[in-house]
């Protein structure tokens, strides 16, 4: 057996060729960029997906390989508005990232009701949420909502292109706030008719569930053979959870990538308007999840602005920084943030510079930064009557050991890392698998290393957290004025 796994993420597609026993045959990604056409605006146009899908089989897939299954996820949850025919009418609008319907999540809170969204959505609305940005296109560009009859995400797309089937996970749509009720687990149409109400929203079945099959078209497109199974596929986090087995109650999974992103297996629904209850990928789960704007963005950065050759020299400067970056102190809100803050119009502070600062000194400060904004979601999870068992860490971020030491360190867990930590391409892989029958992720995926904290440098660590939670209300008045200058500076004509 052969499976295919591909998943569409922020900064790039990845694609991974994984065999019966879980040994991972082959590998191939295609950077990309997000477009930013203004502050607060975070998109991209759903053909790349697709084209970036077919680049990713052509190179995988090699004269007499076979593959069995196909599986697919992708960042979420988008918005990508296509017409009858399946072409997308708008670059699709990306997850939280994304912050552009403040105003329409202010409306619908006071038409819907904040307590009544929470209680059938089991989340607040946020930047997270589809049907604000739904909105906002029906109100900014409402010849793109007239002729749209479709709503896409990465994995679903991918889904349609390959299959010809209209089709969404249970999971995605949980996240669709307020247009599922993860009470019932289907689509609340009361809501979703006042939203969208020419869109044809589609069937959901859960992520491992075959969707359909390859098609004689696009197997001429990427080399796949035709009538191949896919599965439906899921978003991005949760197939990174899969990747590593971090699925059973009381697992969290750490997702070390562009952004941070955090996901409790809980035995039911838990509802704090500072966190995402959602459903799980596999059925009957439930999810409390959180997740962070920026992290690895901000490392990336840093490496562009201050010209330095790479990740690998930066992370060397800050080891020798040591902890506390001497007196550095970062607000991680580069692109506002989502949990547990939930505050679009934060900014990114650094506090204590002085002349004597060096590169090395802010890249720790920016790694620290993230270990921080986690051990925040995780004290909100626990607040919310989360049980933490296990920490399961997984994605790029995962490499070289440093930034996994330093959220140990912060935050007081213990974290596992197993053996292939490819993410969410290697978990679609695996949900695919297990489509053919039954798989199991700790035989194809086996613990490599246990990351332990360092009992000297948690005293150390508690005081900056301390200053930590104080940093953003003392800076936030300023932060929000800030903003609005960024936005008008962007409305501004120029010339």
């Amino acid at each position: 057996m052969t499976v295919l796994g591909v998943d569409i993420g922020t900064s790039s597609s990845k694609g991974v060729l994984v065999g019966a026993d879980g040994a991972v045959l082959g590998t191939a990604v295609r950077p990309h960029a997000v477009g930013r056409p203004r502050p607060g605006h975070v998109e991209m146009d759903a053909r790349v997906w697709w084209d970036e899908f077919v680049s990713l089989a052509r190179e995988l897939i090699n004269p007499g390989t076979t593959v069995d299954a196909v599986g697919v996820s992708g960042m979420g949850p988008c918005v990508a508005l296509a017409d009858e025919a399946d072409t997308p009418l708008h670059p699709a609008v990306l997850y939280g990232v994304d912050t552009r319907a403040t105003a329409q999540i202010a409306r619908l809170d006071a038409e819907l009701g904040r307590d009544a969204v929470l209680g059938r959505c089991g989340s607040l609305l946020s930047t997270q949420a589809v049907g604000p940005k739904i909105l906002w296109l029906a109100e900014h560009r409402p010849d793109v909502v007239a002729r749209a009859r479709r709503l896409y995400m990465p994995s679903s797309y991918l889904v349609r292109r390959l299959t010809g089937v209209y089709v969404l996970d249970h999971h995605s749509a949980s996240q669709s706030v307020p247009l599922y009720d993860s009470l019932a687990l289907e689509w609340y149409r009361p809501w979703a008719r006042r939203i969208a109400p020419d869109i044809e929203l589609p069937p959901l079945r859960w992520p491992g569930e075959v969707a359909g099959h390859v098609t004689a078209e696009a197997a001429a497109r990427t080399g796949l053979p035709a009538g191949v199974p896919v599965v439906t596929g899921t978003i991005d986090a949760w197939a990174e959870a899969l990747s590593v087995g971090a699925q059973r109650t009381g697992d969290l999974m750490l997702m070390y990538g562009s952004t941070m992103f955090l996901m409790n297996t809980v035995s039911e629904r838990l509802l704090v308007p500072q966190l995402w209850s959602t459903v799980g990928a596999l059925p009957g789960t439930r999810s409390l999840a959180g997740g962070m704007a920026t992290s690895g963005v901000i490392t990336d950065w840093l490496r562009d602005l201050l010209g330095a050759p790479g990740h690998d020299a930066l992370l060397a400067e800050a080891e020798a920084s040591g902890p506390g970056a001497k007196g550095l102190l970062m607000l991680p809100y580069f692109a506002g943030e989502r949990t547990p803050v939930a505050d679009p119009d934060a900014r990114g502070v650094i506090a204590g510079l002085t002349v004597e600062h060096t590169r090395g000194d802010l890249y720790r400060a920016a790694l620290e930064a993230t270990a921080y904004g986690v051990r925040h979601n995780v004290d909100a999870m626990r607040a919310a009557g989360a049980d933490i068992r296990r920490v399961v860490a997984v994605g790029g971020g995962t490499r070289g050991g440093l930034w996994t030491r330093i959220v140990s360190d912060v935050s007081e867990l213990e974290q596992e890392i197993r053996t292939v930590t490819l993410g969410a391409s290697y978990g679609a892989a695996f949900l695919a698998a297990s489509a053919l029958g039954d798989t199991d992720i700790d035989s194809w995926n086996p613990v490599r290393e246990r990351v332990t904290p360092d009992t000297g440098r948690q005293p150390r660590y508690d005081d900056l957290y301390d200053l930590y939670l104080r940093l953003y209300p003392a800076t936030s008045d300023i932060a929000h004025a800030l903003a609005r200058h960024q936005r008008a500076t962007a409305d501004a004509p120029t010339g």
